[in-house]
């Protein structure tokens, strides 16, 4: 494992998880995130960032959070290893809630610079109805990854636990 994809519903984890990983492996961190928003939350431009994540793939070695899905089937086509955090809506909505409570006006270190935690209505709604629109649409992109690809599916906090320990 060199290079690992995390995605799943905002909330799992996957910021937390592609940490913890980093920490353990000794690989490079990336969060989409931080690549995608600009300071006071202003979408950066698609073609820029496009070119920021074209120069973090070529790199031999990463660890890439983030759904991002119309880069997702690019991303399948580097990494060799992905990670889908398949989590209930309940335990991803106690996990942005938390966020938000425990770093309100705070920049997170897997954000852009400039982009404080706040609560958003329309997030929130997004994290809500996130398996419904978009979990069917992630599986069937996993799908056509490569078949080289090993697809890691984890469904709750106590299977993402095990299988860092396994590591």
């Amino acid at each position: 494992m060199e290079r690992i994809l995390i995605i799943g519903c905002p909330g799992a984890g996957k910021s937390t998880l592609a940490r913890q990983l980093a920490e353990k492996l000794g690989l490079p961190l990336i969060h989409l995130d931080s690549l995608f928003w600009l300071p006071g939350w202003k979408e950066r431009d698609k073609g820029e960032f496009d070119a920021l994540l074209a120069a973090e793939l070529g790199k031999p070695q990463w660890i890439i959070d983030g759904n991002y899905g119309r880069t997702l089937a690019t991303r399948l086509e580097f990494c060799d290893t992905v990670i889908f955090l398949d989590f209930g809506r309940f335990a991803c909505l106690r996990g942005v809630l938390t966020r938000v409570w425990t770093q309100r006006g705070k920049v997170r270190p897997d954000m852009g610079e400039g982009c404080p935690e706040r609560f958003d209505w329309t997030f929130f709604k997004y994290v809500w109805s996130f398996r419904k629109t978009n979990r069917d649409k992630l599986y069937a992109k996993l799908s056509a990854a490569p078949d080289s690809v090993p697809r890691i599916i984890l469904k709750n906090r106590r299977q993402v636990k095990r299988f860092l320990a396994s590591l």
